[in-house]
């Protein structure tokens, strides 16, 4: 007989019933730190994400150069641009800066989550974050501040990469696509309020001060994640004291340095399920990114619409802040199941290209925003169901990661080259109208290769052992916070 018990717990539901009772002894949490607030920390985290990227690019706090006329008389610029006297160019490396420290970064975070516990990770992130803000308000050059812009990025990749699986191991059962998609509602929401607060800021204090300003939002998190007693997350074995866990939790081995990143990369890479999912996501992200730099041009130039900052900007917050949740709800009541997350992705982004397709093909701006309105929800109801994909289709372990690559991938390959991309190609048909179409178009790859995922053999292994030499043993343990 094993001593262990090992192969008895397998067979009796009895001793695994009374295994997982002790388990949940041994994990003590704050009474009142249950899913629902966790789900609300990490949303208004996500949230202050994302009001700086609005922020930064409002005009309150982007400003504008100084200009000179023939004549020689001169006007002063004013906010960033202004005062350091960027060029455009510049201007739109400052913009992206953050995507440096993200790239970079992300993996990082995901490969230490190994051997430190991905809470207190999310607290070092924070921390980072909270000083590059700080530093961008005490800025006083070009390089300056874009270095602060570059660990901004650097703060931010660690909770892009473990947030969503905390989500996910604390999520109801039936709900965990509608907890996601609630997450990254967050995204199209952020962009708004930081283009309003940016707007306001900017208009009765120096633009300095909006940064100061998202720094003491943000810094109650970034304490929350030292203070408290540090959350486990389902595939990771060490605590925050790097001694190895007694609980019994997937516990797996450690591992260490550059090889055992690029072991769980081999992993990801050979992943089919995987691999579609972010091409796909890929080809999304390409329209999506190119959308939101573009689109106001695109509308103001084909439709003569007034205000066209305003209208594309209600415009996709509503539909995001609908089409997300949306999404999520739907994947949860057809069942979440990587099957049917691949079916919500490949009709929802067909149908919603069709819609957005024919919008650009209306000589009417009624109908334009009638029809664009439309796609756009369908389209951004990809988010819920295309982040459950990345986070069931992995072992445990490997979640950090496949969230991390997956946020590099759909920026290198997705919205970082596409603006420019459709740029040069304005510049080439000097046509809005011909260049949005063909934009649009990408959309139905997207689709086409989500529509592939309904067809592979897809195995949902969020309760699979993270290693081969793990210990074998089912958790049946509850998520680690429990309703208060």
């Amino acid at each position: 007989m094993d001593v262990d018990g090992e192969g008895d717990r397998g067979q009796n539901p009895r001793i695994m019933e009374r295994d997982s009772d002790s388990i949940k002894d041994q994990i003590t949490e704050p009474s009142w730190f249950t899913p629902k607030k966790l789900l609300f920390v990490f949303c208004v985290v996500n949230l202050i994400n994302y009001i700086d990227r609005g922020a930064i690019a409002s005009n309150g706090i982007n400003g504008s150069r100084g200009t000179c006329t023939s004549s020689g008389t001169c006007s002063a610029g004013s906010g960033i641009q202004g005062d350091f006297n960027l060029s455009n160019f510049e201007d739109g490396v400052l913009s992206s800066a953050f995507m440096v420290g993200l790239l970079v970064a992300s993996p990082i975070f995901a490969s230490l989550a190994k051997s430190v516990n991905p809470f207190r990770l999310i607290g070092v992130g924070l921390s980072i974050w909270t000083l590059a803000v700080i530093g961008c308000g005490l800025s006083f050059d070009f390089w300056s501040i874009t270095i602060c812009r570059m660990f901004v990025g650097v703060g931010e990749a660690s909770f892009v990469s473990l947030a969503a699986p905390f989500i996910d191991d604390n999520a109801p059962r039936d709900q965990k696509s509608a907890w996601l998609a609630v997450f990254y509602m967050c995204i199209p929401t952020g962009y708004a309020f930081g283009y309003v607060y940016g707007g306001v800021m900017g208009s009765v204090l120096p633009w300095r001060a909006a940064f100061w300003g998202e720094a003491i939002l943000m810094l109650p998190f970034a304490v929350l994640g030292f203070v408290i007693k540090p959350l486990h997350l389902k595939g990771f074995a060490p605590d925050d004291t790097g001694k190895p866990r007694t609980d019994n939790l997937n516990v797996l081995p450690i591992g260490y340095g550059f090889s055992a990143v690029m072991k769980d990369l081999k992993l990801l890479l050979v992943d089919k399920v995987y691999v579609t999912n972010i091409l796909g996501y890929i080809a999304y992200n390409f329209v999506l990114g190119a959308y939101s730099y573009w689109g106001p041009k695109a509308g103001y130039n084909i439709y003569k619409m007034e205000n066209a900052d305003m209208i594309f900007g209600g415009v996709t917050v509503i539909c995001g802040i609908v089409g997300t949740l949306s999404g999520g709800v739907i994947l949860d009541y057809m069942d979440a199941t990587i099957s049917n997350a691949f079916k919500v992705l490949s009709v929802s982004t067909f149908i919603g290209a069709l819609f957005c397709f024919a919008a650009f093909c209306f000589k009417s701006m009624y109908a334009f925003l009638a029809l664009f309105a439309v796609g756009e929800l369908l389209v951004f109801a990809t988010q819920g169901p295309v982040n459950f994909v990345v986070l069931h289709c992995v072992k445990p372990s490997l979640r950090p990661l496949a969230m991390a690559m997956s946020t590099v991938s759909i920026h290198i390959f997705g919205d970082v080259p596409s603006s420019p991309l459709v740029g040069v190609l304005q510049d080439y048909v000097n046509n809005w109208r011909v260049t949005s179409l063909v934009l649009t178009f990408v959309l139905f790859p997207a689709a086409a290769i989500w529509s592939i995922g309904i067809f592979l053999n897809s195995v949902d292994r969020y309760n699979e052992d993270s290693e081969p030499d793990a210990v074998t043993r089912e958790s049946t343990a509850a998520p680690l916070l429990q309703e208060a």
